[in-house]
């Protein structure tokens, strides 16, 4: 009996602290979602918290930890948790759909600004992603988006010329989509898209506000006309906390 009875209280105390640090995680995912704190204000540290809710930072240490993995917070070295955009720009993985239509479904009025933009000899590396020849051009575009206030998403655009005879800073802070099938009348098909996490570059830094992120988010696109021409190689690379991408998939039967 006298066993039992310490047995339930050491069950008692382990589900007691099980629900303090799940308590603790749901009032700041409530407060999060519910527009209270918002994205890029800075949590109370582990010691404050700790004292506020009168528990150990271990608990306090689990409730963050929980809120880091369900995509609320980014823990950053030296300024501490950060309260992520939680209404994150969803773009679809298994559409083919341009930056600009992206934007408009969404209502948004971004800002596209050109950073480099000529002809070039490819370097190896692109040489061998467009499957390019020796004598062939390629068009390279640099492009950022600001999203509000923010530079988030650096797109690298490379076409081969004997598609794309003629690109303009214009139509690049346009839709060069729009431009290649009004215009040029291409008829673009298909993609192949891979989709990495890789530790932020010089050019990054350059361009886009990372706010203390080390690594970014990169989409690459092989692009394919309706000839299955390989035309287009794009790395888009997006801040972390500012996009999801989302698909919709359906089992066969």
């Amino acid at each position: 009996m006298h066993r039992y009875i310490v047995h339930g209280k050491i069950k008692s105390v382990m589900m007691m602290r099980t629900n303090k640090y799940m308590n603790i995680y749901k009032e700041w995912s409530d407060k999060i979602k519910h527009g209270e704190i918002k994205a890029g204000e800075v949590l109370p540290s582990e010691n404050e918290l700790a004292e506020r809710y009168e528990t150990s930072r271990e608990t306090i240490r689990k409730a963050l930890n929980l809120l880091s993995q369900n995509g609320f917070i980014q823990k950053i070295r030296g300024k501490g948790s950060i309260v992520l955009d939680v209404q994150k720009m969803s773009f679809p993985i298994s559409g083919l759909v341009s930056f600009k239509e992206v934007s408009n479904n969404l209502n948004m009025q971004p800002i596209t600004t050109v950073h480099n933009l000529g002809l070039i000899k490819p370097e190896p590396f692109i040489k061998q992603q467009l499957q390019a020849s020796s004598k062939d051009e390629v068009w390279k575009v640099v492009r950022s988006r600001k999203i509000g206030v923010e530079n988030v998403i650096l797109d690298k655009d490379y076409f081969l010329k004997k598609y794309v005879p003629m690109l303009t800073t214009q139509i690049c802070e346009s839709s060069i989509y729009e431009y290649l099938e009004k215009q040029l009348k291409l008829s673009i098909s298909f993609a192949k898209k891979e989709i990495v996490v890789e530790d932020c570059t010089n050019e990054d830094r350059e361009y886009l506000d990372l706010e203390g992120f080390s690594h970014i988010v990169v989409v690459k696109n092989y692009v394919y006309l309706e000839n299955a021409s390989l035309f287009q190689y794009t790395e888009s690379r997006h801040r972390l906390d500012k996009f999801r991408f989302v698909d919709f998939a359906r089992r066969g039967v």
